[in-house]
């Protein structure tokens, strides 16, 4: 979900969430007067645009008796939303939170508010995850009755137990079908909240305490937002992503010519694939109120040809039989229904529109548009026949319903069955209707568009959202489109048209695996970035670090056969590389500290870092198996992936001194300690309940001021160094599995201190809170300690 780059992107920059429903006075318009100096610089939102009334009045986007009920609650604030992580710890104990205690409490403020229920569970979101709130995020933040529920929010956001996302935004991925096994692409990623979506389904859908076959990629173009994204999802903890700063239309293939006896895949190619593109986001007006007076129709023009060919690029991305959401947060035609049209007619039978009416029956939706109206600088068009020469460049054929130039095929006579001849516009079969002369040509699609889903903010007190499921039962067809007569830039509105391919990039030597032009051409837009590119506005990578800038090949790839160079064969400018690290002494030195078997959890092949000198490696991640495959098939074909983030941070180098001269310099890392917990069999200190709240209250505790005496013999046995607290009511060995409430220590010279964030204790403080006796006694309320091991923010 998002708006184009040019304006959606500044409209989300000025807009903060934590800046209030007001906009700053122009210093234009600010009062001369001293008199008046005393007034306030700021004043609230102009909720009204009369072009943006007109153009929905006209598109019938609603009935006309529901027209003043959907304008008014589109000038309501939106009610705040979230969603629980199913894959969280502690995700029963937060529904129980939500349902006996926040739903009773908040009760009073609702009704005085003028609502029947403060907060409720999305009636069709599966398993009461997803939360509905009949209070705006501004009325949670400064409403000191709600201050609590508030604090909660922001906690259980920050560790990441739970994600606060608009109710819409949560549609897309429930109607991809993801399963555990799924190579999926997230296009246009930023901010995250789907891509984290994504991830508890692949995550959730596999065998506890393994890690799924499958993966996502997620990617965005903005360097700034793809920091954001990674903020986002490595709080779900995972080995399976792989985060990527492309533009979504040049999005690599990744492909080599022909099988490899080394490689298991020879292509990047994806089972499910979200596209939710950038768009004029009139669907948030709720939450982001600025649109208002910025809106008007240009910007849904101005991005319907980037949308087509950003979903042209995610259909010949998609592997026959998978499925593609095509999805935006606008309610104009000409970005939803006219741009579904348009790869179908390109695509024809090789994609269908999947009818999912009969999937989440509660949520309430409508369906798609056959015919709609596209208007520019002042003027409407039923057709494009009527659109005048001079205006050809800004709007183009594909805007309308038929996706044809009727007045050029009016012109055209051609032979029938019976040797006669006939009007070719009325061949549509029923694309067109009302053809008389000198009357306005109304089209009318003759494509099933009614399978498609529009969400309307007054149907839900929701804000507003497009969708539509399709379906690659064959590769993409052989054809070739006419050129666009307006021309855009691969940097702002990419070309609605696939144009001719140039010579493809050589790879290797083999034959290359067969598959439609289309596919070749997509491909081919992929590979040709230019280097100046690649420069980014931050020359630091997403943890901080000081980048690695791009070294220049010592031997550049030649050309064979006069075709073209493989693009890329080095580092991407602004990032540092990803390199598998095989320093076999450092690799030994951790496995043998904390007794991790590799026959269990393998560490070779799976350990990357961001440094080329392994030396002074800072950070060294773990990824899946399916990760490890495309690292691997990225390298062969030149490092075309700008990878912005891989993996999940598993060890950091100790910066203290006490640490730097250890048997092992590295300690787990607090994200990557639930994967790793089950295979530690050294350095690990079993302590019970009040042991363990005293040491996250303190977050250090000196050997002999341990509540329980024997543990203080226990820690001095540690080597110095990392080790993991792990929570058991008996002074046995437990076995760890994804039960085992955990936490990563340092243990010093005389005293153990607790390496996590005090977000992450305090959360872990209010749960046990929960669990233990009101009659005391260190027990773990006959739980065995059974959780699952903690995860940071």
């Amino acid at each position: 979900m998002g708006r184009g780059r040019q304006r959606g992107r500044s409209q989300r920059k000025h807009f903060k969430e934590s800046r209030e429903n007001v906009w700053k006075r122009p210093k234009s318009d600010a009062p001369d007067n001293a008199a008046v100096a005393d007034k306030p610089t700021w004043e609230p939102f102009l909720t009204d645009n009369p072009n943006f009334e007109e153009y929905y009045k006209e598109q019938g986007i609603v009935k006309a008796e529901e027209w003043e009920l959907f304008m008014e609650i589109l000038r309501k604030p939106l009610p705040a939303a979230f969603r629980v992580n199913s894959n969280s710890q502690f995700c029963d104990e937060i529904i129980s939170i939500l349902e006996n205690d926040f739903v009773k409490s908040l009760q009073a403020e609702a009704i005085e508010g003028g609502e029947l229920e403060a907060i409720k569970p999305l009636p069709w979101y599966p398993k009461n995850l997803a939360w509905h709130s009949n209070f705006s995020r501004k009325e949670i933040r400064k409403n000191k009755i709600l201050e609590r529920f508030h604090e909660f929010l922001k906690l259980e956001n920050e560790v990441g137990n739970m994600t606060r996302q608009e109710a819409v935004s949560m549609v897309p991925p429930l109607f991809l079908d993801v399963h555990p096994d799924h190579f999926v692409l997230d296009m246009c990623a930023a901010p995250g909240s789907k891509t984290f979506q994504l991830l508890e389904i692949i995550h959730g859908a596999s065998e506890p305490g393994t890690l799924p076959n499958g993966l996502v990629v997620a990617n965005d173009v903005d360097f700034q937002r793809s920091n954001l994204l990674i903020h986002q999802t490595k709080r779900m903890c995972t080995a399976n992503l792989i985060v990527t700063n492309h533009e979504g239309q040049q999005f690599p293939g990744c492909r080599l010519k022909g099988p490899s006896d080394n490689l298991p895949i020879n292509q990047l190619s994806f089972d499910r694939v979200l596209c939710d593109v950038p768009c004029s986001g009139d669907g948030t007006l709720r939450k982001a109120p600025d649109i208002w007076r910025k809106w008007n129709s240009g910007m849904g023009n101005g991005l319907h040809s980037l949308q087509v060919i950003l979903a042209m690029r995610g259909l010949s991305l998609l592997k026959v039989g998978g499925k593609m959401i095509y999805s935006t947060c606008s309610m104009n035609p000409v970005e939803d229904e006219a741009v579904v049209a348009e790869i179908l007619r390109r695509c024809g039978d090789s994609v269908e529109l999947l009818d999912v009416s009969d999937k989440l029956p509660e949520l309430i939706r409508r369906p798609g548009l056959k015919t709609w109206k596209v208007r520019d600088k002042g003027g409407w068009f039923t057709s494009y026949k009527d659109v005048p020469q001079n205006r050809r460049g800004g709007v183009i054929v594909s805007m309308f319903p038929s996706g044809k130039n009727l007045k050029d095929s009016t012109e055209t006579t051609q032979e029938n069955e019976n040797g006669g001849v006939q009007d070719e516009c009325k061949e549509t079969e029923n694309s067109v209707v009302d053809a008389i002369p000198d009357e306005p040509v109304v089209e009318i699609s003759d494509l099933p568009l009614e399978r498609c889903m529009r969400i309307v903010p007054h149907d839900q007190n929701t804000g507003a959202f497009f969708i539509a499921v399709l379906h690659k039962v064959s590769p993409l067809p052989d054809f070739q489109e006419k050129p666009n007569p307006r021309k855009h830039s691969s940097k702002k509105n990419a070309d609605s048209t696939v144009k001719s391919p140039p010579e493809e990039a050589v790879v290797s030597a083999n034959t290359e695996p067969v598959e439609s032009p289309v596919e070749k051409v997509q491909e081919e837009d992929a590979n040709s970035e230019k280097d100046d590119s690649l420069v980014e506005p931050e020359k630091k990578n997403t943890e901080g670090e000081t980048t690695i800038t791009e070294e220049k090949e010592a031997n550049p790839p030649s050309q064979a056969g006069g075709k073209r160079k493989v693009p890329m064969q080095g580092r991407w400018k602004g990032f540092d590389p990803v390199v598998f690290l095989k320093e076999e002494t450092l690799i030994d030195s951790i496995k043998e500290f904390y007794g991790i078997k590799d026959e269990s959890f393998p560490l070779y092949g799976h350990l990357v870092t961001r440094n080329t000198d392994t030396s002074s490696v800072k950070r060294i991640y773990y990824v899946s198996k399916s990760v490890k495959e495309v690292l691997q098939l990225n390298f062969a074909v030149g490092q075309q992936l700008k990878i912005a983030s891989v993996g999940l941070k598993m060890f950091e180098r100790q910066s203290a001194k006490e640490g730097s001269s250890k048997p092992c310099s590295f300690r787990i890392s607090a994200e990557g300690l639930p994967v790793i917990l089950p295979y530690i069999t050294k350095q690990v200190l079993y302590t019970p309940m009040a042991d363990f709240k005293h040491l996250l209250e303190h977050k250090s505790i000196r050997f002999p001021d341990f509540v329980n005496p024997q543990l203080s013999q226990k820690a001095t046995e540690l080597v110095l160094g990392c080790c993991v607290v792990i929570l058991s009511d008996g002074e046995e060995p437990v076995k760890a599995d994804a039960s085992t409430i955990a936490i990563s220590c340092w243990r010093g010279n005389n005293s153990l201190a607790v390496m996590i964030t005090p977000a992450d204790c305090q959360e872990l403080l209010e749960r046990l809170a929960e669990r233990t006796p009101k009659t005391g006694g260190g027990s773990v309320d006959g739980n065995n300690g059974d959780s699952v091991a903690m995860e940071t923010a």
